[in-house]
């Protein structure tokens, strides 16, 4: 097989496993930075251009993570996860008024569900496009506008959340692990949008 890379001195992994040792140290990288939640969009999204720079032979490192992460925070990074937090505890609101018992309450919790699910695949979206590294506004608005053009993008973004949650539902360390994996997954359906329409 003359087109396989072989193993370089010093290389850990071999050619076929280097990108998925490489996205489960983005993934633990991006839970210890995701640690005080109000930081896990810009969490989520640095790991999305790290993993994005593998199909542009750049380093996929946990240390080209918290790089890339030491340039990029700032104040709108810490607004966006403020606002993804609200959103989060409002959601968790109006299920447990839902559960209180009241008038209409499945309905409610019916339509609360779909709410939630149509803002986490355009929060989720907009963490895997490249403007979240300086601009969460244009990234959550090119986000919305791909979520409603590529419904099975959006559809592949929830099945990608639901297996990262089943994940670390089914065994919880693997909770550590989960971001990376999800990261990948956002990267991959936002390039191949990208290569569907060019921009």
């Amino acid at each position: 097989m003359s087109g396989v890379r072989t193993r370089e001195a010093g290389e850990v992994f071999g050619p076929r496993t280097a990108l998925f040792a490489d996205v489960l140290s983005v993934g633990l990288a991006t839970s210890l930075v995701c640690l005080p939640l109000v930081t896990a969009p810009a969490a989520l999204s640095t790991a999305c251009a790290v993993l994005r720079g593998a199909g542009q032979d750049r380093p996929v490192t946990a240390g080209r993570y918290f790089a890339l992460l030491r340039q990029r925070l700032r104040a709108g990074d810490l607004v966006a996860g403020a606002v993804a937090l609200a959103g989060l505890l409002l959601f968790a609101a109006d299920l447990a008024l839902a559960g209180a018992g009241l008038p209409g309450a499945t309905v409610f919790a019916a339509t609360a569900a779909a709410i939630a699910a149509c803002a986490a695949v355009v929060a989720l979206r907009a963490c895997a496009r490249p403007e979240s590294l300086t601009d969460w506004r244009a990234a959550v608005r090119e986000a919305a506008r791909d979520a409603g053009a590529d419904v099975g993008g959006s559809g592949l973004v929830l099945l990608a959340v639901a297996t990262a949650a089943l994940c670390a539902w089914m065994l919880l360390p693997l909770a550590f692990l989960a971001p990376g994996p999800l990261a990948l997954a956002l990267t991959a359906v936002d390039v191949r949008r990208s290569a569907a329409v060019p921009r």
